[in-house]
């Protein structure tokens, strides 16, 4: 498919850009901190890509993880963490049955505010795991890594290049609380772009503009007891106050899998490239008694 193609180049080219600066015509090293789950299968393709033009991938995994497993077109560096993996299964997976099950509003909601507390606290004692790891960490400044790839919805991927003081990729669908909106420093304006979960379009009546500005306020919450360990962490690694603002704001280049084809557009800053598509997987055309096109899955 020529627009998955053209998306990939994309990536590629943004990627390369920080790999090169400075170093023209060798291959970099990329420090890989993924996010566990179906975020770590889009990120996979482009460290597969990134490994076909002759660039060296290591990958930072959990000894204990779900998807995050060894692959011969990256290094696979692992580090202990405070959970068994049955423990981790009941974390990562065990609270989805609830979404299906005829219950109240209000107790679904109590309910996914205490999972997604157990499941914060388990990728902050992962975070807390890696990031105190002296050894670990001496080995990693000691490789000279060129930049760093993550998914800043766990942050600590983010916080590790910052105290590594390596270049950041952040590779990411968005980020809840517009903490991607805080990060790249971009207007939000809240006329005219729809929040998640309001169900505003475009054009919006004057309650309904209150309701896109009050609407994200409901999250803050959410995101306090999920987000701010990891700034809580960078400030004692730093040995200065360190915001989740700053941790953000340190990124080189925000890659974001989505698109406007299928999204409201919105004001966008230079460092952000939006890749949808790119997790798009190429397939066969039809035969003759078909559409005649070829096809793609996501």
């Amino acid at each position: 498919m020529v627009l998955g193609l053209q998306l990939r180049r994309q990536v590629l080219a943004g990627l390369l850009l920080c790999l090169c600066a400075g170093r023209w015509a060798e291959a970099g090293k990329v420090l890989v901190v993924p996010m566990e789950g179906s975020h770590w299968l889009s990120m996979r393709e482009a460290v597969r890509e990134l490994h076909a033009r002759g660039h060296q991938a290591v990958v930072l995994i959990p000894e204990v993880n779900v998807h995050i497993k060894a692959e011969d077109f990256f290094i696979k560096k692992t580090y202990a963490i405070p959970y068994t993996q049955d423990d981790f299964d009941y974390f990562l997976m065990g609270s989805f049955d609830m979404f299906f099950e005829r219950i109240h509003f209000l107790t679904l909601f109590w309910k996914t505010m205490t999972a997604t507390k157990n499941l914060s606290l388990a990728f902050e004692r992962s975070c807390e795991a890696l990031l105190y790891n002296k050894d670990l960490i001496r080995d990693l400044n000691a490789s000279s890594f060129d930049v760093v790839l993550t998914d800043p919805i766990y942050p600590c991927g983010a916080v590790l290049a910052k105290y590594l003081s390596i270049p950041a990729v952040f590779f990411l669908r968005f980020l809840p609380c517009d903490l991607d909106i805080e990060g790249t420093a971009c207007p939000n304006p809240f006329s005219y772009v729809p929040k998640l979960l309001t169900r505003n379009s475009d054009h919006m009546t004057f309650f309904q503009r209150v309701k896109n500005l009050l609407y994200p306020l409901s999250l803050k919450y959410l995101c306090h007891f999920s987000f701010i360990p990891y700034a809580r962490m960078a400030s004692e690694l730093l040995q200065r106050d360190v915001s989740l603002g700053e941790i953000l704001g340190s990124a080189s280049l925000w890659l974001f899998r989505a698109d406007f084809v299928m999204e409201y557009p919105r004001p966008i800053m230079p460092n952000m490239v939006f890749i949808g598509g790119f997790n798009c997987g190429n397939r066969k055309p039809l035969s003759q008694g078909g559409w005649g096109t070829e096809m793609s899955s996501c």
